[in-house]
């Protein structure tokens, strides 16, 4: 049985063992509560691997390796600012906002801050779902496109075809199981995920070491051969250069302070506190692992290949396990790719259906009937499923990294400070958070469409914006009468 056939054989096996599971677990979807945050009954560690899985997507096991393998120890900035940040959310925020969305009995993010503040809940529904949809349809993309990729490395597939694979897999789970059966199959592609990026590296220096007539044979001599660049941890340069590429690498930390709807709503979703406790602990050590594991896949590909070695920078991942381990074992861990593509599209897919269909289509009838508010969810996210894609195809980028950093830029840094104020400011009111995620919508359009992204990246301008914007209109802003944000 030669490689490709082996490759194909677990990758089928694996994807469909997922389909089913995804389709078990929805067979215990019976309302809408269960179909948008799975009855807020999540135990801890399921929650954490959930969250985790879906916050590092394509982007831990494509991107990140990516920028290791294209810049050298420079991409250690970039972990630094991610791992802070999702530190920083697990120990401060997850406890907070499970607290909250119990108490406010809510189903989805924009239901959340509708509510908490309740005088202008209509426009914060209406304002808050057309920017994650809108933002999140790029997100999506950038899924789709690390399936297209993954796909084309393993078997020379074109990426066009990988991606609508990709899409013929997440789809029909997600429209039958909601936010229930992601959540269960994210639990699967987080193990599948974290063993390639502990066992991947542990291997990969192993082989480097004893394969001579590689571009090196440690990843030290290979960042040095390569060159300052990427030997140096500033990138051999100064002044407002390393300034910029400083603040580009921690620029990750504000995106998740609350900000991402996808990730707070694991947090939202946990069954009680001491629950959520164990999901802090399993959260953290989980992300500690993996960015880690990210990192040295990225510089064994360098030590394998030199920087020149692959037209593709985000293709190092499945290209150095494929080179490394035998074709049956490497097709069960690269399809850690695959999974961390999965868990993410999958999860933004039912988010923004049923912020979407809860918030814009719904028009406030609470009154739905539980059967008819189901199916219209399903319909929603296989329609959102079918544009995303399209706009994946049309995507002026290739690249994983530029796609997420763009969503982070629109979504993390306004919705941080709005979860922020709100959690931490008694003063913070409804038509400030209303301005902030205006803001935030219009000034990263402009701010990348202007090119200034080239000087200093919108994850840290847009978040910026934002907190000034939010701080001015609490202050200066009165606090409009209250009236029913439900």
């Amino acid at each position: 049985m030669n490689q490709t056939t082996q490759i194909l054989i677990v990758m089928i096996s694996y994807l469909t063992l997922l389909i089913l599971w995804g389709v078990y677990q929805g067979r215990r979807v019976k309302t809408h509560t269960d179909y948008a945050i799975a009855g807020r009954s999540l135990p801890g560690w399921v929650a954490a691997l959930s969250e985790r899985a879906t916050g590092e997507s394509s982007w831990a096991l494509l991107g990140l390796p990516g920028l290791a393998y294209a810049s050298g120890l420079t991409g250690i900035w970039t972990a630094i600012g991610c791992v802070a940040g999702i530190v920083t959310a697990w120990g401060a925020l997850a406890w907070r906002l499970r607290d909250e969305a119990e108490r406010y009995q809510v189903t989805t993010f924009t239901d959340y801050l509708a509510k908490r503040h309740g005088e202008l809940g209509k426009w914060i529904r209406v304002v808050a779902s057309l920017t994650i949809v809108f933002f999140f349809f790029f997100y999506v993309g950038a899924q789709f496109l690390g399936g297209g990729k993954t796909l084309h490395a393993l078997f020379k597939i074109k990426p066009e075809t990988g991606m609508l694979i990709t899409a013929a897999i997440i789809v029909p789970y997600t429209v039958y199981g909601g936010f229930r059966s992601v959540v269960y199959t994210d639990v699967v592609q987080a193990i599948v995920m974290i063993t390639t990026l502990v066992v991947g590296p542990v291997v990969g220096m192993i082989y480097i070491h004893h394969h001579p007539g590689l571009f090196a044979s440690s990843i030290p001599e290979a960042l040095t051969k390569a060159g300052p660049k990427f030997s140096s941890i500033t990138g051999a340069v100064t002044g407002f250069s390393l300034g910029a590429l400083l603040m580009g690498g921690f620029s990750w930390f504000f995106g998740y302070l609350g900000g991402q709807p996808q990730l707070s709503m694991r947090f939202m979703a946990i069954r009680d506190p001491r629950q959520a406790k164990k999901a802090r602990n399993v959260g953290v050590l989980w992300t500690l692992f993996a960015y880690l594991g990210a990192l040295t896949i990225g510089w064994i590909g360098l030590a394998i290949f030199g920087p020149d070695g692959l037209q593709d920078q985000e293709s190092v991942m499945p290209t150095v396990i494929l080179k490394i381990f035998p074709p049956a074992l490497a097709a069960v861990l690269v399809t850690g790719a695959i999974a961390a593509m999965i868990s993410t599209a999958d999860s933004l897919l039912i988010l923004s259906a049923t912020e979407l269909s809860e918030n814009l289509l719904n028009k406030g009838k609470n009154g739905t009937k539980q059967g008819h508010s189901l199916m219209r969810s399903r319909i929603v996210t296989a329609l959102l499923a079918v544009i995303a894609l399209v706009l994946a195809y049309l995507s002026p980028s290739n690249l994983i990294y530029t796609l997420v950093g763009y969503v982070w830029a629109g979504i993390g840094g306004p919705f941080s400070i709005v979860i922020l104020f709100t959690l931490f400011w008694k003063r913070f009111h409804g038509r400030a958070a209303l301005l902030t995620i205006i803001t935030g919508l219009i000034f990263t359009i402009v701010w990348a469409g202007s090119g200034l992204e080239e000087v200093v990246t919108a994850r840290i301008t847009s978040f910026v914006a934002s907190a000034i914007i939010a701080v001015a209109a609490t202050l200066l802003i009165p606090k409009a009468k209250q009236i029913s944000g439900k």
